[in-house]
């Protein structure tokens, strides 16, 4: 990776953070002023606040997804649970509420970010995949050689 994808993907991975942990923090605080929504976008909204479990479930993934972002651990599971959290806001602001900006750049952003850790995506993306099996004589065989 040269340098400057690498300082690129530093700065992906702070900014998609950041982003995040605020958000996410904001469901459970409500610092941020929340406008008002009508129409498909309020009810849509509506129905999962109804549930009483989906915003602190979201939320809660946003936050402990961002944490693990901002300290650069466990970055491809970040990626991967916040990754159907992104793809709805974006269809959220193409669809309900049109205002695309800030869901683009999340996109964007993990799609660059995945592409930086493709190596550690190769085995879930892989077509074909056999199960590591072991058998009881191997199991034994390791756990006497520790």
């Amino acid at each position: 990776m040269s340098n400057l994808t690498a300082k690129t993907a530093v700065a992906a991975r702070w900014a998609l953070g950041i982003i995040f942990f605020v958000f996410g923090l904001n469901g459970f605080l409500h610092f941020l002023p929340q406008p008002p929504m009508a129409g498909p976008a309020a009810d849509f909204a509506g129905a999962l606040a109804a549930t009483g479990y989906m915003f602190p479930l979201i939320k809660g993934t946003e936050v402990v997804s961002s944490i693990l972002l901002l300290s650069n651990r466990f970055v491809p599971l970040a990626l991967t649970l916040l990754a159907p959290i992104s793809i709805n806001i974006l269809l959220f602001h193409v669809v309900l509420a049109p205002a695309p900006g800030l869901a683009l750049f999340i996109i964007a952003a993990q799609l660059f970010l995945a592409w930086a850790h493709r190596e550690a995506f190769r085995g879930v993306l892989s077509a074909h995949s056999v199960p590591h099996i072991e058998s009881k004589e191997q199991h034994h065989a390791q756990v006497q050689h520790a």
